[in-house]
């Protein structure tokens, strides 16, 4: 056995876990993104009172509509917050 054999059964057997902790990952992203577009269908329910609850608005939900495989919650969480900053800068503004 030569050391360029030795070397090459090691870098196959090291590279095993990063390709399963890969796959791992994306299978877990793809069902938290499926959990959240699930979640993004049940804001489309409520009415437009419980969305101001929660600072959003029925356009927002229109905004945030990604494509399938990409996460919408991500979107909406940064509509909520620029809305929100706006708000406490306008009333920064008043007082």
């Amino acid at each position: 056995m030569t050391t360029y054999d030795f070397a090459t059964e090691t870098s196959r057997i090291t590279t095993r876990p990063a390709v399963a902790t890969r796959v791992a990952n994306a299978v877990a992203n793809a069902y938290q993104a499926w959990k959240n577009r699930r979640a993004f269908y049940r804001l489309g329910e409520m009415s437009d009172a419980e969305l101001a609850d929660i600072g959003l608005t029925r356009a927002d939900l229109h905004v945030a509509n990604v494509p399938f495989g990409r996460d919408p919650t991500v979107r909406l969480r940064a509509i909520a917050a620029d809305r929100a900053d706006t708000i406490e800068d306008l009333a920064r503004k008043v007082a």
